[in-house]
């Protein structure tokens, strides 16, 4: 398994676009920011299969979640169910904390579902310790108008320093 840095054009392939111009909001906002270098994308390379994927955005509106120079925002990680359970995600975190690092980052941020036991105890071995605060939108979550989704369930805001 390969972690490495990919490509928006590989996000709109693995997010299932046909191109940047017809793709969803959140879709079309992941891919101008990686492509405009505010964000970083990441993924688990099986043998050329796409199987796992994490973000950070490094600047963003709402400097809780990443302010350009000290914290970036880590958001939108997976890792399909069948790689799961084998540390490919903790190795794509820790490589994804490791690279924000030498990029000159003093933390990282992501943010949990409060419904989610096994993201929040994989983030608190990770060491993502601190609760910033509660949150009801995900600054990278767009709608039509490119605009921060509002979601009802509150999720958390976490942070590591590294």
């Amino acid at each position: 398994m390969l972690i490495r840095k990919a490509s928006g054009h590989e996000l709109l392939a693995l997010w299932g676009c046909r191109d940047a111009d017809t793709a969803p909001p959140t879709a079309r906002f992941f891919f101008n920011n990686i492509c405009e270098g505010n964000a970083v994308f990441w993924t688990l390379d099986n043998d050329g299969e796409l199987c796992g994927e994490l973000y950070a955005f490094l600047n963003l509106g709402d400097k809780d979640f990443a302010d350009g120079r000290n914290t970036a925002y880590l958001c939108a990680f997976r890792v399909k169910k069948e790689c799961r359970g084998q540390g490919y995600g903790t190795g794509l975190i820790n490589a994804a904390l490791e690279d924000l690092k030498q990029m000159g980052f003093r933390s990282a941020a992501i943010g949990v579902g409060i419904d989610e036991p096994q993201n929040i105890r994989l983030y608190s071995r990770l060491g993502f310790s601190t609760r910033i605060k509660d949150c009801h939108y995900d600054p990278c979550g767009m709608d039509e108008n490119m605009q921060p989704v509002y979601e009802e369930t509150a999720w958390w805001l976490l942070k590591k320093d590294l």
